[in-house]
């Protein structure tokens, strides 16, 4: 099936009005960040109860501006909007064909810029190797430190653009993008200044994260204070000059045994706040690590990965979130399955304990190699357990909360962001069901048609 990507969901004048008729099935999420048995709530509205997509209690999606007017029956809707001033002649209408129509999905954790690639890694992880010992041999990470450094802006740039038109065809509107293969100042820079070059230019949204802390570099890895010497290079020089660019909004650090550990992320985390970054962190990917209560400490966003977490760290994420102070858990199921672990974050227990939970791809060349969220809900389903209807919620509203946009997007909720995908099934619950089949309709972002499938 072709597609036709819109850049930017700019070209010619289009009404300012936007309605969405014709669908079997309208799921809004719409309430606000879901913990506890709420994670399943989705707010399904289905034209089956209705009497049918075209009956005049069929659900319709109204939007004014880029921004979402109301989600209700057509009549209903019909009837408010001209009442309201708005005039029906004015709006676009766009048939969902009986497909599902769901707010966006949001990444919440990608590592969307780096050059080269790593398959090698898969066969020397067949053989047995680790990803620490893959690491400690110069590869991993540091392989695409080094393709990366060497890579110029416009390589980058053009390397981002390619995987976000892929992510666009899953129905991603908004994903969060890391640095972190540069591990020194001017690279990190050039990195985020992509990042943000190619989010201004659209049609997806990118949230910058600064990762300067995501593996000790080579030329720092023979002294003796080696780790300790770059955790003073990320916080004395890498973040004054992140902070003087501007382009990040969150700090992310890799709190794991062989990379930093909770107090060396601690600082580094600290000093970022006071440069008025928000933190974030990698968290217990590989065997606890004090990720997940360092993480209820400080106040982070999201936690991402605690695919290891101690029981302890989920006790401190569990009494923040009942403290009102909740700590996103953003799981990343395609990486602990494409590093054939035989472990999984325990999703179930932080849905119980009342942790928020979001997914996202951990889009990346050596771990986790997908841009495709649908996947990773699928994977979310099959080895997290959860729910399809709770893994739409982690890759809507719980993952625009774990970028601190979950007021804005994430949701189909009047004022907020018209972001939406029309799908092409019947209900929401077949999106993880076919696994890496090309469900996508239409995406829809701020109110403007960015791709369609023809």
């Amino acid at each position: 099936m072709t597609f036709r990507v819109i850049p930017g969901g700019r070209g010619e004048a289009v009404p300012p009005g936007l309605l969405v008729v014709g669908a079997a099935e309208v799921v809004t999420v719409a309430g606000g960040l879901r913990t506890g048995t709420a994670q399943s709530d989705v707010a399904r509205l289905t034209a089956a109860d209705a009497g049918g997509p075209d009956a005049p209690s069929a659900p319709v999606v109204a939007a004014w501006e880029g921004r979402i007017l109301a989600v209700g029956p057509r009549a209903d809707l019909e009837n408010v909007i001209e009442s309201e001033g708005y005039p029906l002649g004015r709006f676009a209408r766009l048939d969902a064909r009986g497909g599902t129509v769901t707010p966006g999905l949001v990444d919440p954790h990608t590592h969307l810029l780096f050059a080269g690639s790593r398959e090698d890694e898969l066969e020397l992880r067949q053989r047995g190797a680790g990803y620490m010992e893959i690491l400690a041999a110069g590869g991993g990470i540091l392989s695409t430190v080094a393709a990366t450094r060497a890579a110029s802006a416009e390589t980058l740039a053009a390397h981002g653009r390619r995987w976000l038109d892929e992510m666009l065809a899953h129905g991603t509107t908004t994903i969060e993008a890391k640095s972190g293969y540069g591990l020194e100042l001017a690279t990190e820079l050039r990195l985020l200044e992509v990042v943000h070059e190619l989010g201004k230019a659209g049609p997806i949204e990118i949230v910058p994260t600064f990762l300067g802390a995501h593996a000790v570099p080579p030329e720092y890895r023979l002294r003796p204070d080696g780790t300790e010497a770059y955790v003073r290079s990320v916080i004395d020089e890498q973040l004054p000059g992140v902070a003087a660019q501007g382009r990040a909004r969150f700090c992310d650090v890799f709190c794991e045994e062989g990379a930093f550990t909770a107090d060396q992320s601690r600082r580094i985390l600290l000093a970022a706040s006071g440069f008025g970054l928000l933190p974030r962190l990698h968290a217990d990917e590989l065997v606890p690590s004090g990720g997940a209560e360092l993480a209820a400490e400080i106040g982070a966003t999201s936690a991402d990965h605690l695919a290891a977490p101690s029981d302890r760290g989920i006790t401190a994420m569990a009494e923040a979130a009942a403290d009102g102070r909740p700590v996103v858990a953003t799981l990343l199921p395609a990486t602990t399955w494409f590093l054939m672990k035989d472990h999984h974050a325990p999703a179930r227990r932080f849905i119980e304990r009342g942790i928020p939970v979001a997914i996202g791809t951990d889009f990346n060349p050596g771990t986790s190699p997908t841009a495709s969220m649908p996947l990773a809900m699928t994977i979310a389903c099959l080895s997290l357990g959860l729910t399809p209807d709770e893994a739409l919620v982690a890759g809507t509203i719980n993952a625009a909360h774990a970028v601190g946009l979950g007021d804005e997007i994430g949701s189909l909720e009047g004022g907020k962001a018209a972001d939406f995908v029309i799908w092409n099934v019947p209900t929401s619950r077949q999106i993880p069901y076919w696994p890496a089949a090309d469900l996508v309709r239409t995406v829809v972002k701020r109110g403007r048609v960015v791709l369609d499938r023809g």
